[in-house]
């Protein structure tokens, strides 16, 4: 029987090599992905370049952040298949990049809201049902990302760095009580990484030019190099790995 993988927010970047990895390496992919209408015909087209057919790809277009529309995606999920996914992989970016205080454009609290449930505590939205509905269990792996700006400060970066760190805290405390149902959680934390997310941050240039010079290996980090370690993380040897972060940079983390 074919692994499943369920990739929640995967229209680009990491979430999309993910979905072209673990496709080559034989698993059915559920991809839940957000585009504008436009956008959605060029979306399939790239999805047919993995798998002409789409026998192995699904995709679904909704807002991954809305809970009717969340709920609906779990119960067609679970109607479809009677397999619990072997891996979740919560890819979601959707936040606000502005100021804290000091500018005429601060964050309100309604931004800050929004960026911290959507990067952050969606997660716990997506296992719980998830779970509900039988479709994670012993085997199951959970795979979150996060970013260096959990620690380290970037200009309107603010609200994004919340998120993050409510999502590694979130995800250690799911990792410990999933645990006894044989489900495992960990978090990545890839270096820079440039994606069409990365190209909105204020002075992206400046921080791919840094990061380049700080790295070991003196280049970014690829949305491939992210998505073959969560795809190792999938291997049976991979099992005692839970609650871990785990660095994919180069190594540009001890720099």
């Amino acid at each position: 029987m074919k692994k499943r993988a369920l990739i929640i927010g995967g229209s680009s970047g990491i979430g999309f090599a993910s979905v072209k990895k673990l496709h080559q390496e034989g698993f059915n992919v559920e991809l839940v992905h957000r585009d504008r209408r436009q956008q959605v015909a060029a979306m399939q087209t790239e999805l047919e370049k993995i798998d002409p057919h789409l026998s192995s790809i699904s995709s679904y277009n909704l807002d991954g952040t809305n809970q009717e529309k969340i709920k609906d995606c779990v119960h067609s999920l679970y109607s479809k298949f009677d397999q619990p996914f072997d891996l979740v992989l919560h890819a979601l970016s959707r936040g606000n990049l502005k100021p804290l205080v000091g500018s005429d454009r601060n964050l309100t609290a309604n931004d800050l809201a929004l960026t911290v449930d959507a990067m952050g505590t969606n997660l716990h939205r997506w296992i719980a049902l998830l779970l509900s509905n039988e479709l994670l269990s012993n085997g199951s792996q959970v795979v979150v990302l996060t970013s260096e700006g959990n620690e380290r400060i970037w200009p309107g970066y603010g609200a994004v760095g919340v998120a993050k760190s409510a999502l590694e805290t979130l995800s250690k405390y799911l990792a410990v009580e999933l645990a006894p149902l044989g489900i495992n959680v960990n978090i990545i934390q890839a270096g820079v990484t440039d994606t069409p997310s990365l190209r909105m941050i204020p002075e992206v240039e400046t921080l791919i030019e840094t990061s380049r010079k700080r790295n070991p290996k003196k280049r970014l980090t690829t949305p491939e190099d992210v998505a073959n370690a969560v795809y190792l993380l999938t291997l049976p040897e991979a099992r005692w790995i839970n609650g871990s972060l785990i660095h994919v940079d180069g190594g540009e983390h001890l720099i």
